[in-house]
């Protein structure tokens, strides 16, 4: 687990984003300077359990200041079956790693990132298989910095 001093100055702008799955994470990272994001990887969940020690390692090695988790939810805003399951990720990422955890709504991101992949760039689907989370991670946190810099300009740093 990695712990942090709360009082350290971050010196970061960096987020990482979750698509949370029973059986895949994706993962992307991005930065308020660039107001970009950028798809990372994808993990394999075991026994439908996160890989807490990768995500450890890529908390260590992007030291970000925030992470984004996608939350799913139903049209008419009720939970999925997986809701529970992507809420409790989220307080085990915050529990873990003492930062902070921003919920986005993922509606469709998984969908998008398919129809991206498989439509317009011609993937296979065993190649789809591998990319659609971290593709929809980056959907994520990407929309994430968009209403974050629209909702607070100075967020963007020139």
């Amino acid at each position: 687990m990695v712990k942090r001093d709360p009082l350290q100055p971050r010196q970061s702008d960096t987020y990482l984003g979750f698509d949370f799955g029973s059986k895949k994470i994706g993962i992307a990272v991005g930065q308020i300077t660039t107001h970009m994001a950028s798809p990372l990887q994808t993990l394999r969940a075991v026994n439908q359990a996160p890989d807490w020690n990768t995500i450890s390692q890529l908390i260590h090695e992007w030291q970000p200041i925030g992470l984004v988790v996608g939350i799913s939810k139903q049209f008419d805003g009720s939970d999925n079956p997986i809701t529970p399951r992507m809420l409790k990720f989220c307080r085990q990422l915050e529990g873990r790693y003492q930062l902070p955890v921003y919920q986005q709504d993922e509606t469709l991101s998984t969908y998008e990132s398919k129809q991206l992949l498989f439509d317009e760039v011609k993937l296979s689907a065993t190649k789809l298989w591998e990319v659609e989370d971290q593709l929809a991670a980056q959907l994520i946190l990407q929309t994430w910095l968009n209403n974050r810099t629209q909702n607070d300009p100075h967020q963007l740093k020139n």
